[in-house]
């Protein structure tokens, strides 16, 4: 996952705005420069796996809905490890089935199985 551990989250759920840093890569064609996550955990790591992975996607915590103190600062949500061989990828929303009604997100998942398979 890029070298991090997990140490907090939002356990009442937010809503956030996600933008898309990485608008070429295969996964994420269609989505759109940013879109809306709503009620969603937003789990909280030591670090940023910045260094370590290529992100393709942030949330921007300053639109936390509610507002809450459980932050990290630089916060990527979706990404691909490019030190490993295979394809690769993290998508960190994903923690409620209402998000399959999320058009932005059922397009990152269907293009992330679609990338991932292609030989």
């Amino acid at each position: 996952m890029g070298g991090i551990r997990f140490t907090d989250y939002i356990a009442k759920f937010a809503t956030a705005k996600v933008y898309v840093e990485d608008p070429r890569h295969p996964v994420m064609n269609g989505v759109p420069e940013s879109f809306i996550v709503e009620n969603e955990e937003w789990y909280t790591y030591d670090k940023s796996p910045r260094p370590n992975v290529h992100v393709l996607a942030r949330v921007d915590e300053s639109t936390y809905t509610p507002d809450t103190h459980i932050k990290m600062g630089d916060h990527p949500v979706v990404w691909t490890n490019l030190h490993h061989r295979s394809r690769n990828i993290y998508i960190f929303m994903g923690h409620h089935p209402e998000l399959f009604q999320n058009s932005a997100f059922t397009t990152i998942f269907r293009n992330a199985i679609f990338w991932a398979a292609r030989q």
